[in-house]
């Protein structure tokens, strides 16, 4: 197959363990919503939901007759307490500001695909201090269905103007990479929050970001890698 261009290929970031190490921030969040509700919330549940939308998560915790206005009332609550949490204390992920700004630089078409809603992806851009290099914004507030369905990719690919097989997902959990495969794009895994063994069926794993340059994603986009 004939390498791409750059600017025909699109990127698109998941953000909790991609973008920045929050996975910390969340369990807190979740802990004290927990302790509002007097349900605590284990840390063995948060790490087998860490990357599913709220609106799969709460009935899990919580039990599968909770209401649709009760869930997205609690799910409100915990992303404020989230908020609130990780504006003093989230990092950008090793390696993730120079690879953004390195895949900008050479052209690509740059999104993030993520379960959270738009307030926390804004709050983790300024972070990143890289807003203005994103095109577009895939959130979990305009998807019916959380990962492993494809919808936050399949929109994220259409607000870059792009099929979704022109782009590359980067992720870092099991869902994200199914819904990556399921939107037909090619994906990239970084055990940031997960071993790589959990990670194989993404088409490459990485220990780092730093392992990820714009000729590799190019080769992988391009199908000759």
């Amino acid at each position: 197959m004939m390498k791409l261009s750059p600017e025909s290929c699109g990127v698109i970031f998941d953000m909790d363990g991609v973008l920045v190490d929050s996975s910390e921030a969340h369990y807190i969040a979740w802990s004290r919503l927990g302790e509002e509700l007097g349900v605590p919330h284990s840390r063995s549940l948060f790490e087998s939901t860490f990357g599913m939308h709220n609106r799969q998560i709460l009935p899990l915790w919580l039990g599968e007759s909770l209401p649709p206005d009760e869930v997205e009332r609690l799910s409100e609550r915990k992303e404020a307490m989230y908020r609130e949490v990780a504006a003093l204390s989230v990092e950008p992920v090793d390696g993730v500001v120079e690879l953004i700004r390195d895949l900008s630089r050479a052209g690509f078409r740059l999104a993030v695909g993520s379960s959270g809603p738009r307030p926390n992806v804004l709050l983790v851009l300024g972070i990143l201090q890289a807003a203005e290099l994103f095109h577009g914004l895939s959130t979990g507030d305009e998807v019916l269905h959380g990962k492993p369905h494809p919808e936050v990719f399949l929109k994220a690919a259409a607000k870059l103007g792009l099929e979704p097989e022109r782009c590359v997902v980067v992720e870092d959990a099991p869902q994200g990479i199914e819904a990556g495969l399921a939107a037909g794009s090619r994906v990239i895994a970084v055990a940031t929050t997960r071993p790589e063994n959990e990670l194989t069926r993404a088409h490459r794993v990485v220990r780092s970001l730093r392992e990820v340059t714009v000729e590799g994603i190019l080769e992988l986009v391009s199908g000759v890698a």
